[in-house]
């Protein structure tokens, strides 16, 4: 079962064209990779090469 993250300010932002793009703080409060090529993933997933770096 997976746990439930409160989004607070600071945890995404919307793109121009009005998607919620999540930010370096979300995924670490997260704890983990989804492996979705995430823009600010700290976990360094690169979807292009489908490995982590």
């Amino acid at each position: 079962m997976k746990k439930i993250i409160r989004i607070e300010e600071g945890d995404y932002y919307l793109t121009p064209e009005g998607y919620r793009c999540f930010t370096e703080q979300y995924h670490l409060k997260r704890g983990y990779c989804c492996e979705s090529g995430c823009r600010h993933c700290p976990y360094g997933f690169n979807k292009k090469q489908l490995k982590r770096n």
